[in-house]
């Protein structure tokens, strides 16, 4: 990303040259410029900062990147990535220095911005700016709250701090905002964010579109701020750490004020030392400026020695191993179940108690909206589940996310299984995301549907990052009624089906909702979202196998024999699709309903499977209360939906006004049915 601008932010500093953070620099912009990509002047920038916190505060061990008790290390500003591979380089990690010079290649260890999952030691995924500081307040989250929940006097087995490198951009996208306010609320003082306050973006000095205060803002949350201080100072950064560490109350938000491509004559201070490779020439004079006389990815054996954090780490790990073995002959199924649960395994015996749910709610005959099944599906799943750990984006009373006895996690108490984000819907979804990835959590959050548009980024980063996590979005169409068309989603299911790795459900009533929660707690390595109805939706009889069927996506709701068409339909459309088969059994017209519950889950089964379901030679017909080009996938010849946006209305007035009735339903079956037969026989009639 080149730069037009030419002017120059130069931060005074200390004057002092450190050699562990010129190690990084080095490794930075040869990786850098042998990838001929890259972001060259952050990792420059941020040199100190990082030899203060990696060489004197971090706990971690290099050998064991899935140490439970370890620090978790974000780099919100994920273009800075080359620092962070040069960090778990020089510190043990296996990444060995064939990967940095690989860097942004093809299945590389190294990708432009960091991957976990792909690189030992890469915490969470990040790159869209201000979700990494989001991703650590969740983290920040799940460690109070499992210490709430696990440690015993004189056993602090869950002890251990979340550190943050962001920049500029971080804290000028929203989620800053958002999350930045619920880590004060939540008092998390493990939560330590380094600001590197340089002064420029892509588009040069940030002055003239970044004027805020960021050190009164942070206070007003109720943060601890340190600084400014010379980011360049290690000694100084170190200190302010080490202050940090102390806090009892706050997060706190170091300020560190840095020169963008620190080293570089013609470039440093300047945006063109952010996105653009330094070039042979000016990589050089960098060098010469910085007495670096070493080659391309070269450094000398002792400075390696002094950056390998493998010895401590290891002695630290052993050091907790031998307070947890303490704490384990102390309370034996406390750690035992703090082992389970940071592993993500489900207690023992979930399969039997989903098989009991689904069951239960499988004989189910009662009318209610699907989001009032789904409250009283975690009622019954919650208790066996101590993971499970919800919330709603101040919509707790419409989306139905609480559960009895769940309590309200507040900041200095202890505990809570639900928590109240506020009106933060992306803030919520990015945290969720930290929570999933620290571990010791199964996350789910509450808003409508219309508004996951505002958590879209963080939905696609869980699906990226294979996380499980889980979004509830009640009030699903026009069914929600005298809102009217700011709230009534109409595109939003059809464009969340099209994330990939994201299940997607539409359960059309309480049966249906039970599987989709089990469906979506078994699943460890995606997230899912939930769509449900505000409105009472008729419980739909079902025998045992068509229960278990659920789990596949889609299944034969109501079969007739020598069926002459098939009806998909999801969620309330179900019930209507239902209406119309007896409308035109009444007719002689005997047509096969389909429900799909999941058509991303449905999609993954075996093509004989699906075959079986749609059928072969019969027309096809989707109904659901949204947009309906989607239905071409299947087949569908025609569909019924809602290709225009909703109206203020009762909702049985709009299913009436926008045609989504069984009679329209009935009558474009019949459409089609008549189209595919022989002109004489139509004539015969």
């Amino acid at each position: 990303m080149s730069s037009q601008s030419t002017e120059r932010v130069l931060r005074p500093d200390n004057g002092q040259r450190h050699e562990m953070a010129h190690a990084l620099r080095a490794l930075a912009i040869d990786a850098v410029q042998r990838a001929n990509s890259g972001h060259p002047g952050a990792p420059m920038g941020m040199a100190e900062m990082a030899v203060a916190l990696w060489g004197g505060h971090l706990r971690h061990n290099p050998a064991n990147p899935s140490w439970f008790e370890r620090d978790r290390f974000v780099l919100s500003n994920g273009h800075a990535s080359m620092l962070l591979y040069a960090l778990l380089h020089l510190s043990g990690y296996d990444l060995p220095i064939e990967e940095l010079k690989r860097f942004r290649q093809l299945h590389s260890k190294t990708p432009g911005h960091p991957e976990v999952g792909l690189t030992p030691g890469v915490e969470t995924t990040t790159g869209p700016l201000g979700q990494g500081l989001a991703n650590a307040v969740g983290f920040a989250l799940a460690e109070k709250l499992l210490a709430d929940e696990f440690n015993r006097p004189g056993h602090a087995v869950v002890d251990h701090h979340s550190y943050v490198f962001l920049g500029d951009g971080c804290l000028m996208e929203g989620i800053s905002h958002e999350v930045a306010s619920l880590a004060g609320a939540w008092k998390l003082n493990k939560l330590i964010v380094l600001y590197d306050d340089n002064g420029i973006s892509i588009d040069g000095p940030v002055a003239g579109w970044f004027a805020d205060d960021s050190g009164a803002r942070f206070r007003a949350y109720g943060w601890q701020v340190i600084g400014p201080l010379d980011g360049h100072d290690v000694v100084a950064v170190g200190k302010a750490i080490a202050t940090a560490k102390r806090s009892t109350d706050q997060p706190t938000l170091i300020v560190c004020r840095t020169t963008i491509g620190k080293g570089s004559p013609g470039r440093e201070g300047t945006a063109r030392a952010h996105g653009e490779p330094l070039g042979a020439d000016e990589i050089q004079r960098t060098r010469d400026a910085l007495g670096w006389h070493h080659g391309p990815f070269e450094l000398p054996v002792a400075l390696r020695t002094r950056w390998c954090a493998r010895p401590l780490g290891a002695a630290r790990e052993a050091e907790w191993a031998k307070r947890f073995a303490a704490y384990r002959a102390m309370y034996p199924e406390l750690a035992a179940a703090y082992e389970q649960r940071m592993t993500g395994e489900l207690p023992h015996d979930f399969e039997e108690t989903a098989l009991a749910a689904m069951a239960e709610f499988g004989q189910h005959r009662e009318t209610m909206a699907t989001r009032k099944a789904s409250q009283k599906v975690l009622a019954a799943l919650a208790p066996k589940l101590p993971a499970l750990l919800g919330g709603s984006a101040d919509l707790t009373g419409s989306n139905l996310t609480d559960f009895p006895g769940c309590g309200a996690v507040r900041g200095g108490q202890a505990g809570g299984r639900h928590i109240n984000y506020g009106v933060r819907e992306f803030g919520m979804a990015a945290i969720m995301n930290g929570l999933a990835l620290h571990g010791g959590f199964i996350p789910y959050g509450g808003t409508f549907l219309t508004f996951s548009d505002y958590s879209r980024n963080a939905i696609r980063m869980a699906a990226l990052m294979k996380q499980r996590v889980i979004h509830v979005f009640t009030h699903d169409s026009i069914g929600l009624g005298e809102d009217g068309p700011t709230h009534q989603s109409v595109e939003h299911a059809a464009s969340l089906r099209l994330i990939p790795n994201l299940e997607v459900w539409r359960p059309c009533d309480a049966a249906e909702t039970a599987v989709a929660w089990v469906q979506a707690l078994g699943a460890a390595d995606r997230p899912s979202a939930l769509l449900l109805s505000r409105q009472n939706l008729p419980a739909q009889q079902r025998d045992p196998q068509q229960v278990l069927d659920i789990q596949r996506g889609g299944y034969v709701l109501s079969e007739r024999d020598n069926a002459q068409a098939v009806i998909l339909a999801t969620g309330s459309e179900v019930s209507l699709a239902m209406a119309a088969q007896a409308a035109l059994d009444m007719r002689g017209l005997p047509v096969r309903v389909v429900s799909l519950p999941s058509s991303t889950l449905f999609d993954q089964q075996d093509k004989a499977y699906r075959d079986k379901v749609l059928g072969a030679d019969l027309p096809r017909i989707g109904v659901e209360a949204g947009v309906t080009r989607w239905w071409g996938q299947y087949g569908c010849q025609a569909a019924l939906g809602v290709d225009g946006y909703g109206e203020s209305a009762p909702a049985a007035d709009l299913f009436e006004h926008f045609g989504l009735t069984a009679q329209r339903l009935a009558a474009l079956v019949q459409d089609c049915c008549d189209q595919r037969q022989p002109t004489a026989a139509r004539a015969g009639r």
